[in-house]
């Protein structure tokens, strides 16, 4: 088969338009485009892209039925490995996963994975709706899902499928986690995340929100008393992570994670919001990943002069290209290779500008990333009215301090082996409260490999 290395590029609003409005950033593939460019797949014998899917999506598979016009058979092969297709293929980092191992990244351009698991999961929504998934008979077994993002929701997909009955607490009165809280609309709209959640809802799946467990009920609560048989721990990582630099608790200094649950759950971009946000002339935010992208490109949409401030440079930056280069496309502006010294605040202690050095890069550190270093003389200011600070995050303490027989780590994550047990009798956990502020993806995949540990042990027999 010839190879044919020229990507058919997924259609977006022009920049220039959408950093002042929130509507989705891609408009999608029309089905002659998805057609196309499913149509580049060259049906390897030995795929490698399958291998670099942390949930192991048969995507040959689900290419070629794309290529073959069938959407909603390629949405359902889909599902027989993952839940929220939908979700994956507009925020996974397909381009250093699947579609980094393509055969024809390495000529060319690779197919585009990600738009098409897009587009396909799309289109079985607007065309067809959900079918119920397939199911085992019930097998008598109850298991607590703790949280409601994508680790959680990925878990829940596959026990509903093997006939545990299935509940998700959740603390906020809203479901999806990272996905509604702290994905912004332009990226992943919440009426997709709703869609995927309401899958899970045909399929059998309870969900309980307001539900805080560790207050409104323990982890050995749901085990002693409510009789679950296990319970899976999938909270996330969502306390934030500051600098500690001089400043930082000013009026008008945000965590992303205040910021963008302000923006994301509480919908502070619409005009008849009930939970308004600041919105400031000029915003600082500092940090490099996707969650510093989020917060700027947020930050210019409800008006302000944004920056991002990151003490590597672009080469280092751990957000995504597509998300980087929309973000350069819309305007924001970076500073690369900048520190932050100090937040600057006026005599009533509100934001006004921040004191910075210029860095340079010296010799590779743990990461195998250049260790930055300051340049003796170099600091500078920039005028600013609001400082949002992404450098990551860290998980909630309140299960592991209100579960006996739980370990943590010294980073306050959850102990789990790579199956998902951790040390406690009937416990399993996944996803950022275990490994750390990671991806969509990997949270899954986690969920996907405690439910592989709990169906090996609970039905033993």
């Amino acid at each position: 088969m010839a190879m044919n290395l020229v990507r058919t590029l997924m259609p977006e609003q022009d920049a220039e338009i959408r950093a002042k409005n929130f509507e989705e950033v891609t408009t999608g593939y029309s089905a002659e485009q998805a057609i196309l460019e499913a149509s580049r797949c060259l049906q390897c014998k030995k795929p490698n892209c399958v291998g670099g899917c942390p949930v192991n999506i048969d995507i040959p598979a689900f290419v070629k039925l794309a290529a073959e016009g069938r959407f909603t058979e390629a949405a359902r092969k889909i599902k027989e490995s993952s839940s929220l297709p939908a979700i994956c293929g507009r925020v996974c980092p397909q381009e250093t996963q699947c579609e980094g191992l393509c055969v024809l990244d390495k000529k060319g351009a690779a197919v585009a994975i990600g738009a098409l698991e897009m587009f396909v999961a799309d289109w079985e929504r607007t065309h067809e709706g959900y079918a119920a998934p397939k199911e085992k008979a019930k097998n008598g077994k109850r298991v607590a899902v703790i949280g409601s993002g994508p680790a959680s929701l990925a878990a829940s997909g596959d026990l509903i499928r093997e006939g545990f009955e299935v509940t998700v607490f959740e603390a906020l009165h809203e479901l999806g986690g990272v996905l509604t809280y702290g994905i912004p609309e332009f990226r992943l709209p919440k009426a997709i995340v709703q869609s995927e959640i309401n899958y899970l809802r045909t399929a059998g799946v309870v969900f309980e929100k307001n539900f805080v467990v560790g207050k409104t009920a323990t982890i050995d609560e749901l085990l002693d008393e409510d009789g679950y048989d296990a319970v899976f721990v999938g909270t996330g990582a969502g306390l934030p992570v500051f600098m500690n630099i001089p400043g930082e608790n000013g009026v008008g200094v945000y965590s992303a994670n205040e910021y963008l649950t302000r923006a994301n759950l509480m919908r502070a971009w619409r005009d008849n919001t009930t939970t308004p946000i600041h919105k400031p002339a000029r915003v600082v935010t500092i940090g490099g990943g996707n969650v510093a992208m989020d917060s700027a490109r947020t930050a210019l949409r409800f008006g302000a002069t944004s920056y991002i401030v990151y003490r590597r440079s672009l080469e280092e930056m751990p957000a995504r290209k597509a998300e980087v280069h929309h973000a350069q496309a819309e305007g924001i502006i970076f500073e690369l290779l900048v520190n932050p010294l100090e937040i600057l605040l006026d005599e009533k202690g509100i934001v006004r500008g921040m004191k910075c050095v210029r860095m340079e890069l010296g010799e590779p550190d743990a990461t195998g990333r250049r260790r930055p270093k300051e340049i003796a003389g170099s600091e500078f200011e920039i005028e600013c009215d609001a400082v949002i600070i992404a450098i990551g995050t860290t998980p909630n303490p309140l299960i592991p301090a209100t579960t006996p027989g739980m370990d943590v780590s010294k980073h306050g994550t959850i102990v789990a082996d790579e199956n998902g047990r951790t040390a406690k009798p009937k416990v399993y956990a996944g996803g950022d409260i275990v490994t750390g502020a990671a991806t969509v993806i990997l949270a899954m995949g986690a969920g996907k490999n405690a439910v592989a540990s709990i169906k090996k042990d609970l039905l033993k027999d």
